[in-house]
């Protein structure tokens, strides 16, 4: 377990490393903000369909009122000319009606209650979302300036990657310019102490070759011109 647990302890360490160098913190603060917004948003819309409802029990309120006048108005005109019975009849209905109506109220005061919560939420969260859009936007901001200096600094300091590279390209270069230049000196030196022979000057060109071999000719006959004379020479004393 010692072993596993060191394990399991390594591995999530270089994951929030490596979760560490992919992250941006300005793409999490825009998708808490966006969440936030939708938080609110769906707020909203509870309080919407709160004010919806409320109305639609204040309209059948206000009918059961029409209703109840009404219905007393008839229990009247029954009673003047004689009819109790539909008088009752009406003063019945009237009754439900005001059964109705006292529910409807007691509705309506509890959706104005819930109304009332959520108008509360409602603006507790709205601030907090423009509180946290303004810190989100000058977190951004600082963050943005802090990664413009480090890549300056590491650009004038030669520690970002690509100056890295661009050093070890021209590191590179100039390696390969000296090992170059080392062997045409050492190339030079071979030629010079007659280890090797120039291509060009062994081949030479055609006219200066044929002119060196009569030049040659003419020596080897004046030579031997002149070795007849003291041979004959040597002879006749």
């Amino acid at each position: 377990m010692g072993i596993l647990s060191r394990v399991s302890t390594i591995f999530k360490s270089k994951m929030n490393q490596a979760l560490d160098q992919i992250e941006d913190p300005r793409q999490t603060l825009e998708y808490s903000y966006q969440k936030q917004l939708e938080l609110l948003q769906s707020v909203k819309r509870g309080l919407a369909d709160v004010v919806a409802s409320k109305k639609r029990l204040e309209l059948q309120a206000d009918k059961l009122k029409v209703s109840s006048a009404t219905l007393e108005q008839e229990a009247k005109q029954a009673l003047a000319v004689g009819r109790e019975d539909l008088a009752r009849i009406a003063l019945e209905r009237k009754q439900a009606a005001a059964g109705q109506l006292d529910g409807l109220q007691h509705q309506v005061e509890d959706l104005q209650k819930e109304q009332d919560k959520l108008t509360a939420a409602e603006q507790r969260l709205s601030a907090k979302v423009d509180s946290f859009r303004t810190q989100k936007e000058v977190i951004k901001a600082q963050y943005t300036a802090a990664q413009a200096s480090v890549k300056i600094g590491e650009a004038a300091t030669g520690l970002s990657e690509e100056m890295a590279d661009v050093g070890m390209a021209m590191q590179r270069a100039q390696d390969k310019t000296d090992s170059m230049r080392a062997r045409a000196a050492a190339i030079d030196e071979l030629v010079d102490q007659g280890t090797l022979q120039d291509t060009l000057a062994a081949k030479g060109d055609p006219v200066a070759a044929e002119l060196g071999k009569i030049s040659a000719t003419a020596n080897v006959e004046s030579d031997l011109a002149r070795l007849k004379a003291e041979v004959a020479s040597g002879a006749g004393r």
